[in-house]
């Protein structure tokens, strides 16, 4: 009798977790190069920084607490990517892509544009454990006077 009258009290006055209202939709989407860029965003928008920094590949990733303090004042940001490069050499996939991202942090906004490299054995080829997803190999952003919308990096797969 209790369970019931404590669910009939719960059920009457629902109850919104403010959190759930302000966080974006989780996205883990490692199948595209692009798609790795935009969960990485999409984990540091979430603050979820250990996830953030799980898209960067084991041998390239920086250390995680100076990755995490790197967005210590970080309260959001909006990406664009512009046209992948890719390239296929000796068993291994080759990307860059170019961004833009808005930065908006508890000192105000900024836009950075640059270009994330990223790699992949190919999937055909890994016989052996653990399967090893696209990853990014490095990242370059810079500070950019342009107008979010407008800004774009610039990217070559050197």
């Amino acid at each position: 009798m209790i369970r019931t009258i404590a669910f009939a009290t719960f059920a009457a006055f629902p109850v919104t977790l403010p959190y759930a209202q302000d966080v974006a939709p989780y996205l883990d989407d490692r199948s595209t190069a692009e798609r790795v860029v935009a969960s990485l965003y999409n984990a540091v928008n979430r603050q979820e920084y250990l996830r953030a920094h799980s898209y960067f590949a084991p041998r390239t990733a920086p250390d995680l607490s100076a990755f995490r303090e790197g967005y210590a004042t970080t309260q959001s940001v909006r990406l664009r990517h512009g046209e992948v490069i890719a390239e296929g050499a000796a068993g291994t996939l080759l990307f860059a892509v170019p961004v833009a991202i808005e930065a908006v942090t508890t000192e105000g906004s900024a836009v950075y544009t640059g270009c994330y490299r990223l790699s992949q054995v190919q999937p055909a080829a890994q016989e052996l454990p653990p399967f090893r997803p696209i990853g990014i190999d490095s990242g370059e952003l810079s500070e950019s006077d342009t107008a979010f919308d407008t800004a774009m990096g610039t990217c070559d797969l050197q």
